[in-house]
């Protein structure tokens, strides 16, 4: 029987200690994932590369050149740490450095599964990290816990488990949450606004990321490592916060169209429009009001109502300079049902 998929991502603030890679982190991931993966398929997703090579720069500022080069440096020292660690359990690890572009373009990501289907079948852990080196974006804009909730939705992933440098989500009297049953407004509201020292996502970062992982259909546990057997703890949902998984049964296909495709465009729908959503038909132009984002034939667009309230996402089959137009298109599909995905 195919094992599930079990995701976890540690950040830069859970597995460093004064710019250094905590090895007594390393060490207890490394025996707490020996005892699971013959339950699981796993995927570790770390940070701590620029942790880990910054301090090789000298008079280090934390500029976007500056981090790439920390980068540089930081992944084979990562990589090394934590297969040293895995050795003595007879686990071999694989380095896998992801790019926006890995995930957005649909063979490319089928590529990127197969690869780690091959090593999962060979009993080896992928360990995943941004490739910053040559991201042409701002960090920020794909942090990890972005690149862990993709691997997570794109591979089906049973749960998907964020270490961070706190217990869990805290409500505003500093008291562990220990169950999310929805991620709304009020739940997000929980979050600080600040990160760490040496990371760049933060629990802001991480409750949206579960959000969209949970309306996936994947359950997310949010959690520390100075916790006692942490990781087993938090895949039984028994430490951290657990964060419950909606009922979301979609194709493989359509999962990826709403959680990995580069978002380019965004239109508004009157209320007719929508409701055609809603009954699973097909995006019409006449029931376009405006254009507020452009986008060529074979982007991915948001479609929200007249009060810019989101509610799918779906593959343009024409260009919004055509829909703007309006030249004999009125009746023209705009995007087929099967690429639409509303949340």
């Amino acid at each position: 029987m195919k094992k599930p998929v079990l995701v976890i991502k540690f950040g830069s603030a859970s597995i460093s200690k004064d710019g250094e890679i905590d090895e007594r982190i390393v060490l207890e991931i490394a025996r707490q994932c020996a005892q699971l993966q013959s339950s699981f398929n796993l995927v570790i997703v770390s940070s701590g590369a620029v942790a880990a090579g910054k301090r090789f720069i000298p008079k280090y500022r934390g500029t976007l050149a500056q981090r790439k080069a920390a980068a540089a440096i930081g992944n084979p020292l990562l990589v090394m740490t934590y297969s040293r660690y895995f050795r003595p359990f007879k686990i071999s690890i694989a380095q896998s450095l992801c790019e926006r572009h890995h995930f957005s373009n649909r063979s490319q990501f089928l590529q990127l599964k197969n690869t780690y289907e091959t090593l999962w079948k060979n009993n080896v852990i992928p360990i995943a990290n941004e490739n910053d080196v040559v991201s042409n974006k701002e960090l920020k804009f794909s942090d990890n816990d972005e690149l862990a909730t993709l691997i997570a939705v794109g591979f089906g992933a049973e749960k998907l488990l964020f270490s961070t440098s706190v217990p869990g989500v805290m409500d505003t009297d500093g008291q562990l949450i220990a169950e999310i049953k929805k991620i709304d407004k009020e739940v997000l509201s929980f979050a600080r606004k600040d990160c760490s020292q040496v990371g760049l996502g933060g629990m802001s970062s991480k409750l949206n990321f579960a959000r969209l992982a949970t309306q996936m259909g994947i359950e997310v546990n949010i959690f520390s490592m100075e916790q006692t057997e942490a990781i087993l703890q938090a895949v039984k949902g028994l430490t951290g916060t657990r964060c419950l998984a909606e009922e979301k049964r979609l194709p493989s296909r359509r999962k990826w169209l709403a959680s990995a495709s580069v978002i380019s465009g965004l239109v508004q729908i009157d209320a007719g429009a929508i409701k055609a959503l809603y009954a699973r038909k097909s995006l019409l132009a006449v029931g376009i009001k405006q254009v507020n984002q452009d986008f060529i034939s074979g982007e991915v667009f948001h479609i929200a109502d007249e009060n810019m309230v989101i509610h799918a996402v779906a593959k343009s089959k024409i260009d919004s300079i055509s829909l703007r137009s309006g030249v004999n298109i009125k009746d023209m599909e705009v995007a087929h049902a099967n690429d639409i995905v509303l949340f």
